[in-house]
């Protein structure tokens, strides 16, 4: 660990959050005198008062013990290009437009890869009243559904969230051109492009 990175970590977190050093040691019950040593690279946190600065500084305790925040390099693109991560755990769903560490029940995510979807896969599309009608024959079990179709357009990303043991059958408005996405538990993240 280099002391004097994290130090420099702590004291550019420190402001951001426009905290004194006596305020932030006050909310972690220690010595400003410690904060001061951290800041000066003189020494480190202890791995006990980690969860807590972790949480005061609202950053991740992996990044603290680097010293330093990776600044995302996203500039903007196309919305079908997102990124989609679902927790194995709870089956939370975390849509990114760049690059990002995503976190969900203790456990880091990975983002899912997209399949094309095969014609046994496809979601029915119908136009219903100017709007997309989309259906399948999937079971919807408890144990194995689709939990999410999303659209995508160059610009827009719906998501809609399904329910095992609910048929699946919604409508969305009719775009020229986008990605329709389902995230099946058992199979993954599909795509058919409309």
């Amino acid at each position: 660990m280099d002391c004097a990175k994290i130090g420099g970590l702590i004291l550019n977190l420190r402001k951001e959050k426009n905290l004194t050093q006596k305020q932030l040691a006050d909310a972690m019950n220690i010595s400003d005198k410690t904060i001061s040593k951290w800041e000066r690279g003189l020494g480190c946190p202890d791995v006990s008062l980690l969860p807590e600065l972790s949480e005061i500084l609202c950053v991740d305790i992996e990044k603290i013990l680097l010293g330093n925040l990776e600044v995302n390099t996203f500039v903007g693109g196309n919305m079908k290009k997102s990124k989609y991560f679902v927790c194995p755990t709870c089956g939370n769903i975390v849509l990114c437009t760049g690059e990002a560490n995503v976190s969900c029940c203790g456990r880091k995510l990975e983002a899912m890869e997209m399949q094309k979807a095969n014609d046994d896969e496809k979601l029915n599309l119908e136009i219903v009243e100017n709007e997309w009608f989309i259906s399948s024959d999937h079971p919807m079990t408890k144990e194995h559904y689709i939990s999410f179709i999303a659209f995508a357009t160059g610009d827009k990303i719906q998501i809609i969230k399904q329910y095992p043991e609910w048929g699946l059958q919604t409508r969305i408005l009719k775009h020229q051109h986008g990605m329709l996405l389902h995230y099946c538990t058992k199979h993954g993240l599909f795509y058919q492009l409309v």
